[in-house]
């Protein structure tokens, strides 16, 4: 649970789904998480009725892993944008999931997002990790708008404002916004909406943002890997939308 519009959102699925007693909310603040994320993080979970029974900071298994890694990456320097240190938390995070669920018996509900898949936006064997992707094939834009219609159904902000408001973050380094890797999602979302009917081997539509469309193309192999997902729309990855995985591999 962190803070976000996607665990929001896959919480409030979860609790209507399966009953609010029946969901385990876990915090895993890293030294980058603010504390605006914690508060509307607890302050989701008290709403919900989900227990929230565990916080288990990962700053000392981030100080551990960098000074267990320190000799291998002495004679390894960082290149410019590299992200070892990101993924490695979201890592983590995933290994602490995976541990609980082992022990309480219980399965984890992987909270990444069709826009997020699509670009590959996400750490393969970190934030990809879970039994089932519940809004797997739903665009960042449709969670918002779903989050909306929740607090609108509800007749109250269940779904902190906060959460809603805020510019989208992974917090995984100081001022992270998914808009240093991304484009913004009103324009993403949209370039999805046109390029996903398109099935592998097809002609490249006119006018289709090819960027976008060659990054597709590149993140096969990390959604051969992710959880299978909820289908809502038309179009979702596997069966609707399907390339070889081969990373050079690009429709005419």
């Amino acid at each position: 649970l962190s803070g976000g519009v996607d665990s929001a959102l896959v919480c409030c699925i979860a609790a209507e789904a399966l009953g609010a007693e029946n969901v385990i909310a876990v915090r895993m603040p890293s030294p980058y998480s603010s504390r605006g994320s914690l508060d509307d993080a607890a302050a989701l979970a008290e709403n919900l009725g989900i227990p929230a029974p565990y916080t288990i900071p990962i700053a000392p298994a981030m100080t551990a892993f960098s000074a267990m890694l320190a000799p291998a990456f002495a004679d390894a320097p960082a290149n410019a944008g590299d992200v070892t240190f990101e993924n490695l938390q979201a890592r983590i995070r995933g290994v602490v999931l995976n541990a609980l669920a082992n022990r309480l018996g219980a399965l984890i509900l992987n909270t990444g997002n069709k826009s997020e898949a699509a670009m590959g936006y996400s750490t393969l064997y970190g934030d990809t990790v879970g039994a089932l992707a519940v809004i797997g094939d739903l665009t960042k834009t449709r969670v918002y708008a779903l989050c909306r219609w929740f607090n609108a159904a509800r007749g109250a902000a269940v779904i902190p404002d906060a959460i809603l408001t805020k510019e989208p973050s992974a917090e995984l380094r100081p001022n992270q916004k998914d808009s240093d890797s991304l484009p913004p999602y009103e324009e993403l979302d949209a370039a999805l909406e046109g390029i996903l009917p398109t099935q592998a081997g097809a002609t490249a539509k006119a006018g289709m943002r090819r960027d976008i469309f060659d990054r597709i193309c590149q993140s096969e192999f990390k959604r051969r890997q992710e959880p299978p997902a909820l289908a809502a729309s038309a179009t979702p990855f596997g069966k609707g939308w399907s390339v070889p995985i081969a990373g050079r591999f690009r429709p005419a």
